[in-house]
């Protein structure tokens, strides 16, 4: 039976009213699923988490950013989301954009020795069995109005007409078609030329209102309204990038997903009964980003809402959000954004302790997420480490790999043939494959003789590796095991199972 818009707000108030008077149901108590993106964004405007500060070496750079990839490993995590053009800059060499200020500390001079981070990143990612998503902004220009930085040929000098200056910084005017032109093709660039996984906007279409402070584009208004008022058609500026952004990533690579991380509320329920029982700033209406229609017209491959606040909050309660975007998700992934950050010289109380944290990870997978993403990496190492503890031994404790996404790839790829060995150091696995063995990993299994199999049980995943061999050392010695083997495409579909396999 279809509930109505009442019935729906009356079982999240219930819903509400229960997990702030009585514990949360601790799914960490049972196995932590199977299929979870679990990240942490990786933010380099200003320096923020990565490289820690300009001019360091190359191989200081390399050395953080491995740092940083074995942290998250070692806890559990199996994605990266990192920025790679914070302010019309690139990590990468780019024949559009000057490099980084955030890495030598020159806009445009390169890093020394000579290196190409973007290549070498995804590489380390790569290795580690964990996605690389490449997070651009695409419309700040300038993150400081005042001061231009770039040379001579830059965009913002060549086509000064395609720039707002607004609060201090400027952007490139969303409403200009040659400006969404040009952006689309910076970020396409890397798309063509980079093994990534994913491309990764953030929050920042229109800017954030400031009081007192105009958006000036009156210019581009005038030229290119076509009859909508000013708010409809600056929402329809964002609807246009966004669509042809979509489908020019799946004309190139079908399998390079496309996310898109909002502001916490899409709507208050005071101006659209669609909307969530909020009254903050909302997406639709300061931020002119529509994304709930991307989510309808399938426009992206999964949303991370940033639900910075916690259980209670006056304004954006954490317990009314995250089922309001549980139910408008439609058939996209959705990754919940936590704020890590807020633990950080904490003052309030809930956010002294990582139980906040905790809980809120816990209501994710009661919602049936499909994911967790933290802001941001560098906030690890300024709180204790009773978070990064909770989560190796108890909430990532077991193997976890991103769900697939079946509307970009359904079919399985081949499925193992497994021989298993006894070793005087352990139980050595090896298996075969046919065909093109081409970004696949493989998922080995470890059951008890006698015990039931399940594979969607996480605790018995032993093994996320890209060879064709394991050497199981943690076996005890003269006891029986089946050992299952399959096989993931780089989409993370699974393979039928290998045969069970005795010893």
């Amino acid at each position: 039976m279809k509930k109505t818009t009442v019935q729906k707000y009356f079982l999240t108030f219930l819903f509400s009213l229960f997990s702030i008077f009585f514990p949360i149901f601790s799914i960490s108590a049972q196995s932590p699923p199977k299929r979870e993106f679990r990240a942490a964004w990786i933010a380099t405007v200003g320096n923020i988490d990565w490289p820690s500060k300009r001019g360091l070496s190359a191989s200081q750079q390399q050395q953080e950013f491995i740092n940083h990839l074995n942290f998250l490993q070692s806890h559990g995590f199996n994605a990266v989301i990192v920025q790679i053009r914070p302010a019309a800059d690139a990590f990468y060499p780019s024949n559009f954009e000057p490099w980084s200020q955030y890495l030598t500390g020159k806009q445009g001079l390169p890093p020394f020795p000579n290196y190409d981070p973007l290549l070498f990143m995804i590489k380390e990612t790569h290795k580690r069995n964990m996605e690389f998503h490449a997070w651009f902004n695409p419309y700040r220009a300038l993150v400081n109005s005042a001061v231009n930085p770039n040379p001579a040929s830059h965009v913002t000098k060549q086509h000064p007409d395609w720039l707002i200056h607004f609060g201090g910084k400027s952007y490139f005017d969303p409403g200009n078609p040659d400006a969404r032109n040009y952006i689309l093709n910076v970020l396409l660039d890397v798309v063509k030329r980079y093994n990534i996984d994913g491309v990764h906007i953030d929050d920042y279409f229109y800017p954030y209102p400031m009081p007192g402070k105009v958006f000036n584009d009156k210019t581009s208004f005038n030229k290119y309204n076509n009859g909508m008022s000013l708010d409809d058609w600056r929402r329809n500026n964002v609807n246009l990038f966004i669509s042809q952004l979509y489908t020019q990533i799946k004309k190139e690579k079908y399998w390079v997903k496309f996310g898109v991380s909002p502001f916490g509320i899409w709507r208050n329920q005071k101006n659209d009964i669609k909307g969530s029982a909020t009254s903050g700033t909302s997406c639709y209406d300061d931020l002119y980003s529509d994304i709930k229609l991307w989510i309808d017209n399938k426009w992206v491959d999964y949303i991370a809402p940033q639900l910075y606040w916690e259980n209670g909050h006056r304004v954006a309660p954490f317990e009314i959000l995250l089922p309001w975007w549980a139910q408008n998700k439609g058939e996209r992934h959705l990754y919940i954004g936590l704020g890590l950050y807020r633990m950080v010289g904490a003052k309030s109380e809930i956010w002294k302790t990582p139980q906040e944290i905790l809980r809120q990870i816990s209501m994710t997978r009661q919602q049936e997420t499909e994911g967790i993403v933290f802001y941001s990496i560098s906030n690890f190492s300024k709180i204790n480490n009773d978070l990064e503890d909770s989560l190796s031994q108890t909430y990532f404790r077991t193997i976890a790999i991103p769900p697939a996404m079946p509307w970009l790839k359904s079919f399985s790829p081949p499925q193992p043939t497994l021989q298993v060995k006894i070793a005087e150091n352990g139980n050595f696995l090896t298996w075969e494959v046919p065909g093109n063995k081409l970004d696949l990993k493989y998922l080995v299994y470890r059951f008890e003789d006698g015990e039931k199999i399940n594979l969607n049980h996480a605790d018995k995943i032993i093994a996320l590796t890209q060879a064709q061999s394991f050497l199981d050392r943690s076996r005890t010695p003269k006891k029986r095991y089946v050992y299952i083997v399959s096989s993931l495409d780089r989409l993370w579909n699974e393979s039928a199972p290998s045969s069970f396999e005795l010893n």
